[in-house]
């Protein structure tokens, strides 16, 4: 018996994978939902055009089902009273910089585009992403007038920041009681 070619073996292995992808819970729950999207949108234009636009509806409902979303411009009267929100995470934390807080009754609040969750993108066009929680807070404090922030809505990963920094703080606690 002669031996298999490789490439034909890598053919068929990503065949296998593909297999598994295909039929796997996940793949037949996008399927799902892009037959239901499909079914009940009402696109009119050419077959082409109507499964592009249920294509990306699909996508975007995943995307909000997990907790992200398209990155979005609020933009933020400052005043003498500041914005209104708090912020936690930052680079030296391993974690993006994140809306904690709005707090009752201040700007962000008052103008309610801003919600907790968000995770912070840049300010007035200053990239903030991969930066230190520090920076973040100085290019809040420095704006003035009109704030542009760019944010991007993504609760769950809030949640599993803010309960790494729960353990973090409980095992602290731990080792200083000790």
């Amino acid at each position: 018996m002669k031996p298999m070619d490789p490439d034909r073996f890598r053919s068929l292995a990503a065949s296998s994978a593909l297999q598994k992808v295909l039929q796997s819970e996940f793949c037949n729950a996008v399927r799902e939902v892009y037959e239901h999207v499909y079914e009940t949108v009402d696109i009119s234009g050419s077959p082409d055009i109507r499964a592009s636009a249920t294509a990306k509806a699909t996508v975007a409902a995943f995307a909000a089902s997990e907790g992200h979303a398209h990155p979005r411009v609020v933009e933020l009267p400052k005043t003498d009273e500041g914005l209104g929100f708090n912020v936690m995470g930052g680079k030296e934390q391993n974690s993006p910089i994140y809306i904690s807080r709005i707090i009752p009754g201040g700007v962000a609040d008052r103008h309610g585009a801003l919600k907790r969750g968000d995770q912070l993108l840049s300010v007035n066009g200053v990239s903030v992403e991969g930066e230190n929680h520090e920076k973040a807070v100085e290019l809040l404090k420095a704006a003035q007038g009109t704030v542009k922030l760019v944010v991007r809505y993504t609760p769950k990963v809030l949640e599993e920041m803010e309960m790494r920094f729960d353990k973090q703080r409980a095992t602290r606690r731990r080792v200083n009681a000790s």
